[in-house]
């Protein structure tokens, strides 16, 4: 096995310092000195017409969870200004009937073909599915305004375009802006934020070119605009890096590899189908979840009595290193092409022909019982489960201070997005569900390496959970950076849970 030092901090990949003409800026505290974050909320929508200078159109392309999103938020946060959001859709979109019932309309010129939109906006926030704009970037690319700013909210095509050889045009301002959530949440939350300023989910920006001195205030603009209660900087690379592994592995793919182990193994230990349910997925998705969006990681094992701590200890100890082992690998198939190309291949491979669901195990008809009985009594962490999933959690954490990423990426890709935006959707539906729905190089990358991470669990971590704790390993997570770090991150939020109806 790979042995990786839990205690190896680097986070020098990105420079967190940035300036904004248009925005007051924090810093927060971070491990190892401070990094530079936009508060959002509403009370900076007055300023977003200085931010997006020289923007009368902004041209939405795709109407995906994302687009759709990002598009009503964009557009309701510019309300009462000059500045128009356009969604473009290829010619037949099935999406088209959904925009125009959001009050998108070829008649006020709100909505529209994709090309001609791309050719007539001053920024282009290109939103569509990843094998999409590997495919029609070029296109896109050749008939864009000079000037025009290109959007992203996703570093796969960076990723493309260094595997193909080609390049970003020039004389272009390219911009970032990244959700830490998905689509549906980043609307929920924008919803909630008119009753509660600073609802929303965190944003990283990044500013890949920037010909006029203008990128950072219009990505900085955007991220206000899409409610954001705050945002950090990083790069299209790291960003590209995080997002990829981070969906791989404890967003979703080795969380579906635990919730599947777990129910096993508690079968084979005598547990009822319900019993089986609830001390695996549903405490993954439930009180684990919550405990960790309020309290923070370490408040997971603090909240155990002496015998459920022991528990958490061995499973914690036993799972560090299997996960660990598995989270670099994704890394490095990530950072060297393996995973982007995999994507691309898988979609030409499958064309637009369905792709088959995970959800068919026996666990997964008893998700509907267990969520009918949520009302009858609060459901305990499992000291078990919690191991497994902190440990696989810390795993990616740790993987990422190795590799240099900053903690604000670093909190925000590995627990946030988890516990506050993905989690609590998979309790209302469930881990499949969840899986079965996403984008499609989200649900190809689960697909790959959820079954990895539960082959791991079984046949390496949970006989291993057997032997007494190792207590250096526990010593590392107890004193870890990683709460301080989240622990700035949550001042900048106001409590908000998701609404997920």
């Amino acid at each position: 096995m790979l042995q990786h030092s839990p205690g190896a901090y680097n986070s020098t990949m990105t420079s967190t310092t940035y300036t904004s003409r248009v925005f007051p800026l924090e810093t927060m505290d971070v491990p190892g000195g401070t990094e530079t974050v936009l508060r959002g909320g509403r009370h900076l929508f007055p300023l977003l017409p200085q931010a997006f200078a020289g923007v009368r159109r902004i041209g939405v392309i795709g109407w995906g969870p994302q687009g759709r999103a990002q598009a009503l938020n964009l557009r309701d946060s510019l309300a009462g200004t000059d500045i128009r959001v356009t969604v473009g859709l290829r010619p037949g979109s099935r999406s088209a009937a959904d925009a125009r019932a959001h009050g998108f309309t070829e008649e006020d010129g709100t909505l529209g073909d994709w090309l001609a939109v791309a050719a007539d906006s001053d920024l282009v926030v290109l939103l569509i599915a990843d094998a999409a704009l590997a495919a029609h970037h070029q296109e896109i690319f050749a008939l864009l305004k000079p000037g025009a700013a290109i959007g992203l909210s996703h570093g796969f095509l960076l990723g493309h375009l260094r595997e193909t050889g080609g390049d970003f045009p020039p004389g272009h301002p390219v911009i970032a802006v990244c959700p830490k959530g998905m689509g549906d949440s980043v609307r929920r939350l924008y919803q909630q934020g008119a009753e509660i300023n600073g609802a929303g989910i965190n944003s990283s920006f990044a500013v890949h070119a920037d010909p006029d001195g203008r990128a950072a205030d219009l990505a900085l603009g955007w991220s206000v605009a899409l409610g954001s209660p705050y945002t950090f900087r990083t790069t299209l690379e790291s960003e590209y890096l995080s997002d990829i592994v981070g969906e791989r592995a404890i967003l979703l793919g080795a969380v579906h590899g635990i919730v599947e182990s777990r129910y096993g193994r508690c079968r084979l230990a005598g547990a009822d189908e319900v019993t089986a349910y609830e001390r695996s997925c549903e405490n993954v998705t439930g009180p684990i979840a919550r405990t960790i969006s309020q309290a923070g990681i370490g408040a997971v094992r603090e909240g155990l009595d002496a015998v459920g701590r022991e528990v958490f200890d061995r499973a914690y100890t036993a799972t560090y290193g299997p996960a660990r082992e598995i989270v670099a690998e994704i890394y490095d198939e990530v950072a060297d092409g393996t995973e982007l190309r995999s994507v691309i291949l898988a979609e030409r491979r499958l064309g637009a022909r369905p792709m088959s669901g995970i959800g068919g195990s026996a666990m997964w008809s008893v998700g509907d019982r267990v969520r009918a009985r949520r009302a009858e009594r609060e459901l305990p962490v499992d000291p078990f489960t919690a191991g497994v999933f902190v440990a696989t959690m810390m795993a990616q954490v740790d993987e990422f201070a190795e590799r240099g990423h900053p903690w604000s990426e670093i909190v925000n890709e590995s627990v946030i997005e988890a516990v506050d935006s993905l989690l609590p959707y998979m309790h209302a539906r469930d881990v499949a569900h969840m899986v079965d729905n996403c984008s499609r190089t989200a649900r190809l990358g689960a697909r790959r390496w959820g079954p990895r991470f539960q082959a791991a669990y079984e046949q390496i971590a949970y006989p291993a959970a057997e032997l007494p704790a190792d207590e250096a390993l526990l010593s590392a997570f107890t004193t870890h950076p990683v709460h301080e770090a989240l622990a700035a991150a949550a001042k900048l939020r106001p409590s908000v849970d998701i609404s997920v109806a």
